[in-house]
């Protein structure tokens, strides 16, 4: 599982701890990414995505096919990704 937002697009960036000395290390600043399943009405089916906080409150703010349309549009999701979960 990589750690990509499928909604949003969010991924890890690159940036520095500092310490007290200003003595600079690189580290890395990951998304906050949890899967998390979605009842999609359209289509009548649950699907699994990996999504960020961010990405689920643009989920609660557009609603999920919105929300899947525009991040297909821009690159972030295929359709090929989304997986039905069966119960």
């Amino acid at each position: 599982m990589s750690k990509i937002c499928q909604i949003t697009g969010k991924k890890a960036i690159v940036g520095n701890n500092v310490s007290h000395s200003k003595r600079r290390t690189k580290r890395k600043f990951n998304v906050n990414l949890f899967s998390k399943k979605f009842y999609w009405v359209e289509q009548d089916l649950w699907i699994s995505l990996t999504i960020s906080a961010a990405g689920l409150r643009t989920i609660n703010k557009l609603g999920l096919d919105a929300a899947m349309t525009q991040a297909i549009a821009k690159g972030y999701l295929q359709p090929t990704d989304i997986k039905p979960v069966g119960f």
